[in-house]
């Protein structure tokens, strides 16, 4: 991964719209998307993930690395809106480090989703969940 970090972190300073953090964090929530698109066994274009697949991959990562302070991250990583996202796809589609499909769009990727409700409303409905699953104590 080296190699591919390095890669990655040339093409964003090259580009320099978005930070380097957000091509790595990219990189592994593809992985995520895959898994959640129930791709993961397979191999070649049967693997392939849409824009929308790979966005709710990215949300889930979000959400379990950073929490409700992801669409915070994200901002200082210069990452404002859904369709930045898509930028930095086909940026890794023009460098050769991802592929796409001849249907791909960059639009795949716009108004995918509101940062602050899909974090703050995101996170806050885990929480209730985990709140509700725990007993509560007695006072004895």
């Amino acid at each position: 991964m080296n190699d591919t970090k390095e890669k990655l972190r040339q093409i964003a300073l090259r580009d320099g719209r978005y930070s380097p953090e957000a091509f790595y964090f990219l990189f592994d929530a593809l992985e995520m998307a895959v898994r959640m698109a129930g791709k993961e066994g397979l191999q070649g274009p049967a693997r392939h993930v849409t824009g929308q697949e790979v966005l709710a991959g990215m949300r889930a990562h979000a959400l379990a690395s950073f929490g409700p302070l992801a669409s915070h991250v994200w901002r200082t990583w210069g990452v404002r809106e859904t369709l930045d996202w898509g930028r930095v796809v086909f940026l890794l589609v023009d460098h050769g480090l991802l592929k796409r499909q001849d249907d791909d769009r960059i639009e795949d990727f716009r108004d995918g989703f509101d940062f602050d409700s899909a974090f703050d409303q995101g996170y806050r409905a885990k929480l209730d969940e985990l709140l509700s699953t725990r007993s509560p104590k007695g006072n004895s």
